[in-house]
Parts: structure tokens; C-alpha cells; sequence
């Protein structure tokens, strides 16, 4: 891995290094992270890069192999990968999805104080579609969420256990049986969109997720380090993932050793399955910034890159709006979401430096990547601990790498 110069691409490098001296005193030296890798790129090369902290519970440091589960960061990809069979002509982004999955046809919306399963519904106005999965408008939630009849509904099921009974298809037919929380199109709810997407991939492709993102996304950008099941022989590089648990901080939610991510899921999950490294999310997100392309390796069009980071929420809303729970706080005002991306629309009302334009998402374990086009900047950041708002980590790197520029 080479180390550009940061003066020369616009860093002053004493301001990088405070950004070193926080991680290092305020979170991974105070035990709050188990560890903390970050990655500054601009304009295609890499300018700063930091570990922090062990791999493993009294192991070797993390280095630049360590591997990370990415969480809901496994979204951008699904939704590249949806957008090249757009490209293709085999499916469009406004295309109802129960014309490729037929278990969606005729699912209603809840409607409150009807009581009983099953539940009472009423019609949907719209119809739920392909636009609606990628930009988490489609009525769908998370049962992780514990605030709906809805999302209890899916806990009870089981229906999120990547382990469990289910299998991809499985899991569409039986959120198929289950109301949607609202009508599609007229609100914003974090869910199991992105999964259902994957199975859109599978069925629209005729190939497996994990054959799909290998074949037509990781081999070509040369990601040999991202997939859903850790292979034997580099399960030595995956590190521990911890849980802030209330009263007594944090606590070992994944061994390393022992990991759940070393055998392929029954349930893969196109919304939160992946494991990668820094090195390998820096080649998505030069790809991204490239404007779909990486080293001769064409993924998707430039004007189909264009077209997922603008703000997709009906009336160009903002998800402090039009969010109906995670992500409604005041710090998301100024944020759209588009196609598999949250979007930089108003960088006055984020409340934190950026730029119009800027897209970005997180993973649960605490995870982050953003990409600016107008500055040709990326970041990504790497550590294991959930929930990911614990602390405000990601809105401190974001300033203080702004901070820096020159």
C-alpha cells in the first residue's frame, strides 16, 4: 500500500495527526473501541491511513488485512448491483415489485386499532417499487426497531435470523403475508429494503447474491477481501466485534475465532452481510468516484452514478422530515437519500462541513464511508462496536478531516 504525500493533495498534516491523537485517546486508550482503522483518499490516492488498537481481544494490532463486518455499508453494493441490471434493460428503478416478486402482489398497509392477526389492512396507494426499496420509502421496517405492531411482527417471525429457518426466497414470502407499515412513497423508514433487493438481484440475474457481487463487482474491482462467509484460511484476520450494553460498556458480541461470519448464511443479506477490509471498501468507493469505473474495470455509467446520489425522497425532502424513526434526528436535516446512498443536499442545515453532493452511508458496528465529488475525497472508517450511535464519531472524523484540507 502506498502512502501519497497529504501536503500535495491539499491536507495540512499536523491537523491529520490530531485526528489521530482523538481516536487514540478519546476511544480506542479509554477502551470505548476495541480498535479504529481510518482511510483519507483524495483524487484517487490514499493520504493518510491509521490503526489503532488490536485485533483481537489481547492480540496483534489490526493492520491493513484486518477484516471488518460492514454492516449496512453491504447496501451501496446491492444497489450497484440492482443499477447494473437497470443498465442492462432487465429491470427499471420504477418497476412494481411484485412484478419480480410476485409475493409482494396485493400486500396492504396496517391500519391502526384494527387488532388481531392477521392483521387489518388497507390498500396501498401506490404501488411498492423498485425506487421504493432503494431509497427505504417502501413501507417495510427492521424488527430491531421495537416500535411498531409491525416490527414486532418480524421479531416474532424470526424473520431477520440470517441462520435461522429461512432462506432468501423464504424470507420475501413471508414478509409477502405481513403489512406494510405505511403506504409507499409517502414516508421514510430504515429497513429490510435492501435485502429484499437482493432477492430482486437474484431473480432478475438468475444468479445467486454471493456468485453475483463476486463475479460482476469484487473480481473486477480486485476486492479479493469482501463476501458473506470469511473463507478457512483468512479467518485469522477477522477481528472481535463487540456490543455497548448500558452499566457495563463494552461487551463481546462476535469472537473473531468463533465467528458467525466464517459459514455462509442460510439468509443472505444483501442490506448488512459482508465482510471486507479498508483497502477493499477504498476501491468501491474509487470506483464510485471514478464515475462507475476502476482500473479499466467498467461497473456501471457515469450518468447512472449521477442519477444514485441525487436526492430521491419524494419532494425533495430530507429524512429529519420525512423519517418515521431512525435517522429523524435534527443532525439529518439537510440530508436526502437517493439510490442506495444518503445525499448532502444542505450542507447549512447538516451543521457540519461538506459539500453539496457528498454521499455517504454507516454499517451498526459502527462503520462509515463518505465520498465528495466536488473535494474528489473519500474517507473510510473501520472498527467493531455497536450500536452505532453510541458515540459521535462519525460526525467528529467528518470535521475534523475537513478541517484539515488546505
Amino acid at each position: 500500500m502506498r502512502i501519497a504525500d497529504a501536503a500535495k493533495h491539499g491536507f495540512d498534516p499536523a491537523r491529520l495527526a490530531r485526528i489521530d491523537a482523538l481516536l487514540d485517546e478519546r476511544y480506542v486508550a479509554s477502551g470505548k473501541l476495541p480498535n479504529a482503522q481510518l482511510l483519507i483518499a483524495r483524487d484517487g490516492e490514499i493520504v493518510h491511513f491509521t490503526n489503532l488498537g488490536a485485533a483481537r481481544e489481547g492480540g496483534k494490532a489490526i493492520d491493513q488485512g484486518s477484516l471488518f463486518r460492514i454492516a449496512s455499508m453491504t447496501k451501496p453494493i446491492t444497489s450497484i448491483a440492482f443499477m447494473m441490471l437497470v443498465e442492462e434493460g432487465l429491470v427499471a428503478i420504477d418497476t412494481p415489485v411484485h412484478h419480480v416478486l410476485p409475493e409482494f402482489k396485493g400486500v396492504g398497509v396496517y391500519e391502526a386499532g384494527g387488532g388481531g392477526v392477521p392483521f387489518a389492512t388497507r390498500p396501498t396507494t401506490e404501488p411498492m417499487r423498485m425506487v421504493d426499496l432503494l431509497r427505504h420509502t417502501s413501507g417495510l421496517t427492521y424488527g430491531f426497531q421495537n416500535r411498531s405492531n409491525i416490527d414486532a411482527a418480524y421479531r416474532e417471525g424470526k424473520l431477520e435470523n440470517w441462520h435461522g429457518n429461512l432462506d432468501l426466497d423464504g424470507f420475501v414470502a413471508a414478509l409477502g403475508k405481513l403489512p406494510l407499515e405505511f403506504s409507499p412513497g409517502t414516508a421514510w423508514n430504515y429497513s429490510v429494503s435492501t435485502d429484499v433487493l437482493g432477492a430482486v438481484v437474484e431473480r432478475v440475474s438468475g444468479m445467486k447474491l454471493p456468485a453475483f457481487f463476486a463475479t460482476r463487482i469484487f473480481q473486477p474491482l480486485g476486492m479479493a477481501d469482501t463476501f458473506f462467509e470469511v473463507p478457512a484460511g483468512k479467518i485469522d484476520r477477522l477481528t472481535d466485534c463487540y456490543s455497548f450494553v448500558p452499566g457495563k460498556g463494552r461487551v463481546m458480541y462476535d469472537r473473531g475465532s468463533e465467528s458467525a461470519w466464517s459459514r455462509m448464511p442460510k439468509l443472505v443479506s444483501g442490506g448488512g452481510g459482508l465482510v471486507s477490509t479498508a483497502l477493499d471498501y477504498d476501491r468501491f468507493c474509487r470506483m464510485c468516484l471514478n464515475g462507475g469505473e476502476l482500473d479499466g474495470a467498467r461497473i456501471v455509467g457515469r450518468k447512472t452514478l449521477d442519477l444514485m446520489t441525487q436526492n430521491h425522497l419524494p419532494g425533495k425532502s430530507d429524512l429529519a422530515a420525512m423519517s418515521k424513526s431512525l435517522f429523524s434526528e435534527a443532525a439529518n436535516a439537510g440530508t436526502g437519500f437517493g439510490l442506495g446512498f444518503a445525499v448532502n443536499v444542505d450542507v447549512a442545515r447538516s451543521m457540519i462541513p461538506g459539500s453539496v453532493g457528498e454521499y455517504y452511508w454507516g454499517g451498526m458496528f459502527s462503520t462509515a464511508f463518505f465520498i465528495d465529488p466536488v473535494e474528489r475525497l473519500h474517507m473510510v472508517f473501520m472498527t467493531q462496536m455497536s450500536p452505532s450511535n453510541v458515540y459521535p464519531i462519525r460526525r467528529e472524523l467528518k470535521t475534523m478531516i475537513y478541517a484539515a484540507m488546505t
